[in-house]
């Protein structure tokens, strides 16, 4: 959520009274965690946390989704959301029929796209990991998704991404900056990523990032850059679309961030229009037909329509009415820079294997 006009950016600095009210209220709350006023709990099985110190898309559920590539072959695994703009309350367990008004359009693309894992969403951390033990009895790690704010749990991992173009150490509060906590949570992470890098990125800029985070000596830290893989059409997984210059695209995009997505296809299709809706906005029929009159108006033969995969969990109600259209979704996931995947990923297996040899799950139950 990066406010670049001039005009929002001086908007947002007379808010900067608001900024120092909300910036005191979260370091006083982190105050009291950190002194034992306010309790948090630790459980003796590995326990990962994706979060952001700021508001916006700095590629959580891409990240997700990489863990749980990484980790679903030798670990019987769960991820737990809070299942943001959901319809239901309380603790969820994805079902065979979930919706993502039932869970949340973030925990419904993670269930669709890895239905061999529990997915459940649940709005205090703390609540839901106990309920998952107990439906998911030989689970041996949970991810938590966009949690590195919420501190009732103590992850044994805690993973911070922050966004090349606007890292936390620049940012501020909300609603003059970004941040939603203070830059000083920063400490409590592990693994720090810097996200949507760009793939040219040098050694020297690297090492400028780092003298900006200024991090401390356990922390480790890796960089990456967006990759996109080939649209699939979105009933039809089996049916691709190659884009070509020859490409005329309607973007139907409802996500924190699209600039990424849309430099990329200003380079990869002949032209491309918009229809841009909130981030997690409910698509409804008039929104249907907002689509098919805008995809009409092309001229091309050579046209689709292309989303992303957060929103097509939002447009999968609406088959009867999109099937007989040339709708796709791009996939997108994190590619690691200076040939530090293959550590990242031994990084992960390390803390999952090592904390399950020294705490056996049958320990964990007792």
């Amino acid at each position: 959520m990066n406010f670049n006009t001039i005009f929002l950016k001086s908007f947002r600095v007379l808010l900067l009274p608001v900024a120092w009210l909300y910036g005191a209220i979260i370091k006083i709350r982190n105050r009291l965690y950190d002194n034992k006023y306010w309790k948090s709990a630790q459980f003796n099985f590995p326990v990962i946390a994706v979060g952001n110190l700021a508001v916006g898309g700095t590629g959580k559920s891409p990240m997700v989704e990489y863990l749980i590539s990484l980790l679903q072959p030798n670990f019987r695994m769960a991820v737990l959301s809070r299942g943001y703009k959901r319809k239901t309350k309380g603790y969820v367990l994805a079902r065979e029929y979930t919706t993502a008004l039932e869970i949340g359009d973030e925990p419904m693309q993670f269930h669709l796209k890895f239905p061999d894992i529990a997915v459940a969403v649940c709005e205090e951390r703390l609540v839901g990991i106990p309920y998952l033990l107990q439906d998911i009895p030989d689970l041996q790690v949970i991810i938590l998704d966009d949690a590195y704010q919420h501190r009732e749990v103590i992850p044994g991992l805690n993973i911070l991404l922050t966004e090349y173009g606007n890292l936390y150490a620049q940012d501020y509060f909300l609603p003059t900056g970004d941040l939603r906590d203070e830059r000083k949570s920063a400490r409590r992470a592990e693994i720090i990523v810097v996200t949507k890098c760009p793939e040219t990125l040098t050694h020297d800029e690297k090492y400028q990032i780092l003298r900006q985070l200024n991090l401390l000596p356990h922390q480790r830290i890796f960089f990456t850059s967006i990759a996109y893989g080939t649209p699939y059409h979105i009933f039809n997984s089996t049916d691709e679309w190659h884009l070509t210059q020859r490409d005329e695209v309607l973007l139907v995009c409802g996500i924190a961030n699209p600039a990424p997505l849309k430099n990329y296809l200003s380079d990869k299709v002949h032209s491309y229009s918009q229809l841009d809706y909130a981030d997690h906005h409910i698509f409804s029929i008039d929104d249907l037909h907002e689509i098919q009159q805008n995809f009409n108006k092309i001229a091309a033969r050579d046209k689709l329509i292309l989303t992303t995969e957060k929103d097509a969990v939002r447009l999968l109600k609406f088959q009867p009415q999109l099937s007989a259209l040339p709708l796709y979704v791009i996939p997108i996931h994190h590619y690691f820079l200076f040939n530090e995947g293959v550590f990242f990923n031994e990084v992960i297996a390390a803390f999952v294997s090592g904390f399950s040899y020294q705490l056996p799950h049958e320990e964990a139950k007792a």
